[in-house]
């Protein structure tokens, strides 16, 4: 489905001056981005001012640097923590691979990473991807402030912020060969909280899926940026907020190369009393957020129709 579902499709516009806190137009946009997320799960955010063209460039080109390494050393990208390591080499899913920087608005998170990549250093790729990292991440800070405060939750925003860390997810979607066919990713929910996806502008991808089960087509352009909810402000927002289904399709002769950046709470989550009323029981237990992504990992998790509410409903 194309354009005819893309005329839908929730762009707002991130402008500084949308954005200056306590103006008219700030309000109207924290309006418009509960709205949209509240009927779609996602909306796309044109930063045109946020985003310099020369950083955007300079992180593309350094991606496809990262992606020609052997496979071997792309391979040593390994943590601890479930969903952030290289994933690759899918006899299902042939076109995809990608590899997660923990901790990626950090230099020392960056740093680890790249001298993994490249035990000679690179200080060109860990810094343009730690300066995209925390671009990405102050547009996602804004997104969830504006989030709790449209719930009347401003007074939870800091402790939320202060024990949230970064996963930037680099990955390539390569070309289908004739016989292949064209998925580039599967049909899945995000296990965040809110995730911050970013393309090259060249190649078109990403499917999302409305709430009328039909699926749009995003077409974005370099400057602008989809703000996802993942489950676990599905959760947080008591359902108020739906996480989307979405999968990535690749038609067409170009690699695709995108970024996600994805935030997680190392801590517990919980839904605010604020949100919790009579046209709305709770519907979650409190719920610690990485013990979601290793629940994800079981049998148990990986079968749930919606493994949030699997997790910890009530």
């Amino acid at each position: 489905m194309g354009s005819e579902g893309s005329s839908k499709l929730p762009i707002l516009n991130f402008s500084s001056e949308n954005l200056k806190p306590g103006t008219p137009s700030c309000v109207c946009t924290r309006k418009n981005v509960i709205q949209a997320l509240e009927e779609f799960g996602f909306f796309v955010a044109n930063c045109e001012e946020i985003i310099p063209s020369q950083l955007h460039d300079a992180t593309f080109g350094v991606l496809q640097e990262l992606f020609a390494l052997p496979t071997e050393t792309k391979m040593k990208n390994q943590y601890q923590k479930p969903l952030n390591g290289y994933v690759g080499q899918i006899a299902k899913l042939p076109l995809h691979e990608s590899l997660g920087i923990d901790d990626a608005t950090s230099l020392e998170g960056t740093q680890r990473f790249t001298d993994l990549m490249w035990p000679n250093g690179n200080d060109r790729f860990r810094n343009i991807m730690n300066s995209y990292a925390k671009l990405a991440a102050e547009l996602d800070r804004t997104v969830t402030r504006m989030i709790f405060e449209s719930y009347n939750s401003g007074k939870y925003y800091d402790s939320y912020i202060g024990s949230t860390t970064y996963l930037l997810r680099l990955l390539k979607n390569r070309a289908p060969l004739e016989n292949e066919p064209s998925l580039g990713f599967i049909n899945h929910t995000d296990k965040s909280f809110t995730t911050i996806l970013h393309q090259d502008g060249k190649v078109n991808g990403l499917e999302v899926e409305t709430k009328a089960r039909e699926w749009i087509t995003v077409e974005l352009s370099p400057s602008k940026f989809v703000v996802m909810a993942g489950d676990a402000l599905m959760a947080w927002s008591n359902d108020r907020i739906q996480s989307p289904n979405h999968k990535v399709t690749i038609n067409g002769k170009e690699d695709r190369y995108s970024l996600a950046l994805f935030s997680f709470n190392n801590g517990t989550l919980q839904v605010p009393e604020e949100l919790v009323d009579d046209d709305h029981p709770l519907k979650y237990k409190p719920f610690e957020h990485l013990g979601l992504l290793r629940f994800y990992r079981t049998d148990e998790g990986y079968k749930s129709k919606c493994p949030i509410k699997a997790y910890c409903g009530v």
